[in-house]
């Protein structure tokens, strides 16, 4: 078998897919076809989760009713993001590309309530108290040393393992939004506001939402994307 993973020709088109898939802000206000939007979420759906619960959800927002009433939660959230970033690129970016970077975030935020696509994954772990012969298992297991420091970071654990049951979904979402010539970015900004975001939407109270993610078809072209170059980021066997 013939190995041509130098070959630029012989990379799958996953990668062109990956290395041209820029967060995109700014959006065309035509519908995006239902069914397009559930072969995002299809794609999601294909991620891992932990255990193999599949306990996601995703609300898809596409009423521009809806949308319209998102919007000023979306410009306060997006406004307090700015406030504590500046308007200046910190230490190392580049400044124009953070100016770009920052106007598309307002554009984004200025023409919110004509997006036509809004999707909100969602998760919940089950409630799980393990027996106490579980628990001094996992002690012996893990040591003292190492059962106090997990004790310790106990709500980190819980959140990340909560996250790596949602953001491989995500991420197949984002790749598939892209691979349907789709424009779509993730975004963290409404946690600030997730209670009046789930009032606004029904999103039950027990649920955890983990991004916002618009969806349309872009304004701008996509890729190449930007990035710090492997041999500045890869440590081999160890740091």
């Amino acid at each position: 078998m013939s190995h041509d993973a130098g070959n630029p020709a012989a990379q799958p088109l996953l990668f062109d897919t990956m290395s041209t898939m820029r967060a995109m802000r700014r959006l065309k206000p035509d519908p995006v076809p239902d069914e397009l939007l559930e072969k995002l979420v299809q794609a999601a759906v294909w991620g891992p989760s932990g255990g193999n619960m599949q306990r996601y959800e995703y609300v898809v927002v596409t009423d521009p009713g809806v949308m319209a009433r998102l919007a000023p939660l979306w410009k306060r959230c997006v406004d307090a993001y700015l406030a504590t970033t500046g308007k200046h690129a910190p230490e190392g970016m580049d400044e124009a590309a953070y100016g770009r970077m920052v106007a598309a975030i307002e554009y984004q935020r200025d023409h919110f309530a004509r997006t036509p696509a809004l999707i909100i994954p969602c998760y919940r772990m089950p409630e799980q108290t393990p027996d106490e012969e579980g628990l001094k298992a996992s002690a012996a297991a893990l040591g003292e040393t190492a059962t106090r420091q997990l004790a310790r970071i106990q709500e980190r654990f819980g959140a990340l393992a909560e996250g790596s049951c949602v953001y491989p979904g995500v991420q197949n979402l984002l790749l598939a939004a892209r691979g349907l010539g789709l424009a779509a970015n993730i975004t963290v900004w409404h946690l600030m506001l997730e209670a009046e975001w789930k009032q606004a939407l029904g999103i039950p109270e027990e649920m955890h939402t983990f991004a916002a993610i618009p969806v349309g078809w872009p304004l701008g072209r996509f890729g190449p994307v930007r990035r710090r170059p492997v041999s500045e980021v890869l440590h081999r066997n160890g740091w």
